[in-house]
Order: C-alpha cells, then structure tokens, then sequence
C-alpha cells in the first residue's frame, strides 16, 4: 500500500503507484455498487447446486468416516466444484437460448457455504462415531460381559430419531456467536486461514485471469473424475467374495499383505493424500509401521501370557483391546495438548487484543489508517446487521425445545445436563471458534469428549454410557457450528457477502444436511458389513467413543493386560511430540502427528499406502512443473474423490438388489511357498 511505501522510491513511481490505487479504490467502488441486495444474492440454481455438491461430498465423507475417520478438508473443492456446476448450467442455458443470469462471486460463496454445511453433517453427525457407537455390534465389540457396558445403552440406528437429533442439535450452535461476528471478524482481525483461502481461491475465479484457470482446472477435475468413476466400476468385476478384488491387491508381498501392507488401488485415499500435507501422509504410514509392522506382531506373541488364547480375537480383552485404547492414549495425548495450548493462546491473544483495542480508542478511535479494501469490506460486512434479539431468542427457542426431546430421544440423559451443556456452550463455542480462527483448528471433538468423560462418570454404571456419548454429541455440534459458521462469515467478509445471505445458507445446509447424511448413513449401513473389524467399513471410532465412555465408569479395570503402561507411554509421546514441535522447530517438524498417527493403529496400513502415493504424486509434480501442480492438485484431487465416491451410489444399489460381482480375483501363496 502506499502508506508502507519505501522513502527511497522516486517520485515518478510515487505517482504510478498513486494512479494505481486511485484505480483500484475505483474498481472497488464498481464492485460494492454491483452487488445485489442480499435478498437477490441466494438463487434457486444456487440451492440446486448446492444440494448436488453436498450429496456428492456427503457419501465421500461417509465413506471416509465409516472406513478410516481421516477426512480432510473440502472447503476449496466444493468452492471449485461450484464454479464448475455454475459456469456448465451457464452454457446449458446459453445454448438452449435461454436468458442465463450473472455468476457472481457472492452466489459462488452461498454454494459452498450452504454446501460444505450440508456435507459437515456426514462427519460430524456421529455417524462414524457417537452415534454408531449406540449400536449392538459396538456394543458386543466393547465386551458383553464388560460391567460399564450395560445391555440398556444399545440404540440401533433408525432414519426417525438421528434425524430427529439432528435437527435439533445443530442448529442451536448456529445462533451461539452471531452477535460476536463483528467482535470477531472485524474487531480482533481473526484470520481463520481456511475461510481466507477460500475466499481467495473465490475472488480469483471471478476475474479475467481467474477464469482462464478456472476452465483449466474444469478439464482436468472432468478427465479425472470420469477416470476415476470407470475404474471403480472396472474393479467391481473383480470383487465377487470376500478378500477378492483390487482392494486386496498383494502389491507389497503376501506377507506384507497379512500385515496390512498393500495399496488398495482407493482414489479415495489417493486423492485425500494430495490434499493432506506430507507430514499427515508420513505420520500416518509411521502409525501403521510402528503398529502393524512391529507392536501388533510382537503383543500376538503374548498370547496366553499377556491375554487368554481363548479369547476372540476382537474382544477388548485381547490384542484388539491393546489396538482400541493404545490409539485413544494417542488421541487424547494430542487433543488435551492442543486444547490447553489453544486455551492459553486464546487468552494471551484476547488480552493483547483488549488491550491494543483500549489503546487505539485513547489515542485513534477512527479506522482511517486501514487500507481502502479493507474498509470496504467492513463497510459491507456492517451494512445488512443481523439483529441481536433474533440470534438471542433463537438461541433459546432451540434450546427450550432441544431440552425437551433430547431426554425424549435419550432417557439416561437427564434435562438438567442438556440445560447446562447449553448454559455453557456459547462461552465454549467462543474459546473454540477464537481459536480456530488464529490455528484454523477445529477443537470441537475434544470439548466433546472432555463432556463425555464428565457426563459419563456422572450418570454411572447403567445410564453413563449413552448420556456420555449423547453429550458428547450435543456440545460438539454447537462449538463446531459455531466455528464452521465464523469460518463462512470470514469468506464472506472477503468476498462482499452480506452476513444475513451467510447465515440463511449456513441454515438451509444444515437443513438438508439433517437429511441427507442419515440417507446417505443408511445407504452404506444397509449395503455393506458396518463395523465389522475385519471387514473394508470397520468405522473405528465407534468402538474407540464407546469405550472412551466405559473408561470414564469404571477407570483402569477396562484395560487388558500392561495396557495401561503402554497408554501411559503413547500419551506421554503424543505430549512430548507436540512441545517439541513448537519449542524446537528444527526437530519439532520432523515429529510426527500423534492424531493421524493414531488411525492406521487401528484400521491398518493399507489407506497410509494410498495416501502416501498420492503425496508423492504431488511431490513429484511440484518438482517437475510446480505452476502447474499448484493449479492442478486441487482439481485433480478432488477429481479423483468425487469419482470413487460417486461409484459407491451404483454399486450400493447392486449391493441392496442381490447382484453380486461375476469374478473373484484373490491371490495365493504359489506352490511350495510357505504362507
């Protein structure tokens, strides 16, 4: 800007650059006066688009959540595949000589805010997790016998109540930080990192060169995606019985194929790689190395000695115990770590903000000195409030009702807990949300599972269990809507979207979201073996919330064997990993993340394969022409999810009507080789 400019440029330039940024407050003028009312901004085809990029993105996240729980994050591809439904409905109507309406950037927004809010349900629903864990198979997993895991905590899922639940506990965290988004937004400057990218990846579609990009990467998402859907649907030939097909490709050895080496040829996870940073794909492949390929060996040998030899192998009791609660100590480890870390930055940044704020009011009150841009946005951003009153009485319509039918929908959680859970929740959604706004980490699954240890120890031995996860639910989905929807007010805020068209799109996601994901659950849960361990959809967060709540009951006496040494030493790595990777930069960043390290402990090794090859497709990429993978990686990726997830609505059909693959293909050892 020309405040910041250097003194030793001549005057000649200070003119230029003057000119320059007389032109750009100009073109800044235009862009606020063609911005339509908020009224006009949210479009049927917008609606339409965002319902198929919801569906779209929902099964994939069901199928991440229910295979693996890995799930990145989707944000720029659904502000991608937005643009991609607009500008093909655009040419259709073009051709048909229809008069086709603008594409403005703000309509782009609402799709991939209505979008992502549609698809958020899938994952954070509890399908894969709380939820799934009500059930009888989770509950037998657990140990029938276990004495914290009573026969009165099994739920099994039905299309009435988790829609039922759903409606009324998302939508109360809508309304929790609405008066707080200027606080947040424009007050305390907060970046939240992937509400900025996306609006930034927005704001470059809707110029001259950003559309040039744009029809780039819209061929190379359609070649890939279509790819990507055929050879799905070439692998399903294959796979006529159990263990048969490309996903138990051998392509390591048959010994490493026993250990779960192999690369299951999913583009699934392909293209979650691409997506996920190198030291995600590293720490995950190092998790199933230190688990499949060295602990789980090792811990076998023990039977009899460590466990009984009569027990089965998927008792908790056995080596499947030591998998389950090994993986929590990681999870917990890392999530205590960074709640507190984020609590403490939360606060330290809260008082510096406070204070700076007090000082500029004594000494600048005015906002003069902010550059033209910046002002506009907030000029926008201010210009169509949201009254306070309506996000207050909302807050407390939901509340009234969600304290009513949750004890309904769940006796052993009793009213007076969810009353407290939603006397709380704003002062929770708002550590959670002012943290994810400096970190961009979504921390709501750890005040979630600090409420089901509370409500779990609380309720006791018949009742803790269900009130536990249930809780465990209710506060995730109010601190994670929250900080989903300050997230959107912050691409908004970037993109000249009116705060009113943010929340309206946030509220018909979740909407449509509340029933599409238990559609989108059932198709998956009617046609395949859900939560069989040794089974393609093993949904490992389900056994590992259910036991978190019998933990919290009956304590240490859960753990099977010189497990608890064994917790003690994971969560103790996962703090030590985390300290040293913010006090010593230089050996923290090669540590790995006890997070992602803790899936493949469970779930295998065979999704870390995938998504190591996907990562190394996008090294490579970058060392070979690193403009283009920059361009391209996003599209392509997305590509390749979108594909093998849009061939899961097919073969679930085939699934459900008996048609099974005509050919197994399965692989043995050759004739006197030892097995």
């Amino acid at each position: 800007m020309i405040d910041q400019m250097d003194n030793s440029i001549g005057n000649e330039d200070s003119v230029t650059e003057r000119k320059d940024d007389g032109e750009m407050k100009d073109f800044l003028e235009e862009d606020v006066k063609r911005i339509p009312p908020w009224t006009m901004q949210i479009t049927g085809r917008a609606i339409v688009a965002s319902i198929g990029i919801g569906f779209i993105y929902s099964v994939i996240v069901m199928k991440m959540g229910l295979t693996t729980g890995i799930i990145p994050n989707f944000n720029v591809s659904a502000a991608l595949l937005a643009f991609i439904s607009i500008k093909g409905w655009n040419t259709l109507i073009g051709r048909t000589k229809f008069l086709k309406k603008p594409f403005t950037k703000q309509e782009n927004t609402i799709i991939q805010t209505c979008a992502v809010a549609c698809y958020s349900i899938s994952f954070g629903g509890g399908f894969g997790s709380y939820l799934l864990a009500l059930n009888k198979k989770t509950y037998l997993q657990a140990g029938d016998h276990t004495e914290g895991n009573s026969p009165q905590s099994v739920k099994e899922p039905a299309l009435g109540w988790m829609i039922g639940f759903l409606f009324v506990s998302t939508f109360v965290g809508l309304l929790a930080l609405v008066p707080l988004r200027k606080i947040m937004i424009i007050d305390y400057k907060l970046t939240y990192p992937s509400g900025t990218a996306t609006a930034v990846l927005i704001n470059g579609f809707h110029t001259h060169n950003g559309d040039k990009m744009a029809k780039k990467q819209v061929h190379g998402f359609l070649k890939f995606f279509s790819t990507s859907f055929l050879w799905g649907f070439f692998q399903w030939f294959f796979s006529g019985g159990a263990k048969c097909g490309f996903g138990n490709f051998p392509t390591l050895g048959l010994k490493a194929y026993k250990q779960s080496f192999y690369f299951d040829f999913s583009m699934t996870y392909v293209g979650a790689g691409m997506i996920c940073s190198h030291l995600v794909n590293l720490s995950v492949l190092f998790g199933a190395i230190l688990s499949w390929g060295i602990m789980w060996p090792l811990i076998s040998k023990k039977k009899g000695e460590w466990f009984l030899a009569s027990l089965k192998p998927d008792s908790m009791k056995s080596l499947n115990g030591y998998k389950v609660f090994v993986s929590i100590a990681l999870i917990l480890g890392d999530g205590i770590y960074n709640f507190v870390k984020t609590l403490l930055c939360t606060g330290r940044s809260l008082y510096i903000s406070l204070k700076n704020r007090n000082d500029v009011r004594t000494s600048n009150p005015a906002e003069k000195n902010q550059p033209f841009d910046v002002q506009k946005q907030n000029e926008v951003f201010l210009r169509e409030s949201i009254p306070v009153w309506v996000a207050c009485v909302g807050y407390m319509i939901f509340s009234v009702i969600s304290i009513i039918i949750i004890p309904i929908l769940f006796p052993p959680l009793k009213w007076y807990f969810v009353l407290v859970a939603y006397m709380l929740a704003p002062a929770l959604s708002f550590c959670n949300a002012y943290g994810a706004g400096l970190t961009d980490m979504n921390m709501a699954y750890n005040y979630g599972k600090v409420s089901l240890f509370v409500l779990a120890a609380l309720s006791g031995k018949e009742n803790g269990v269900v009130a536990g996860l249930i809780g465990c639910g209710l506060i995730k989905s109010i601190v994670s809507m929250s900080s989903d929807l300050m997230h959107d007010f912050k691409t908004g805020h970037l993109t000249f979207t009116s705060p009113r068209v943010m929340l309206v799109s946030q509220a018909i996601g979740v909407a449509i979201g509340c029933l599409v994901a238990p559609l989108t659950f059932f198709i998956f849960y009617n046609a395949f073996d859900v939560g069989n361990v040794n089974g393609e959809y093993k949904a490992p967060y389900a056994i590992v919330y259910r036991n978190m709540a019998i933990l919290a009951i009956e304590g240490f006496s859960a753990l099977p064997n010189h497990c608890l040494e064994l917790c003690y030493g994971f969560f103790a790595f996962a703090i030590v990993a985390n300290l040293l990777r913010d006090i010593t930069p230089k050996i923290g960043k090669y540590m790995p993340l006890p997070m992602a390290m803790a899936v493949p402990f469970l779930v295998g090794g065979n999704f870390a394969i995938d998504m190591c090859i996907g990562s190394a497709i996008v090294f490579a990429w970058h060392k070979i022409n690193n403009k283009k993978a920059d361009l391209m990686v996003p599209a392509v990726a997305s590509a390749l999810m979108c594909g093998d997830g849009l061939w899961v609505l097919p073969a679930s059909i085939l699934a459900l009507a008996n048609v099974k693959p005509p050919i197994c293909m399965k692989f043995l050892p050759g004739t006197g080789t030892s097995s």
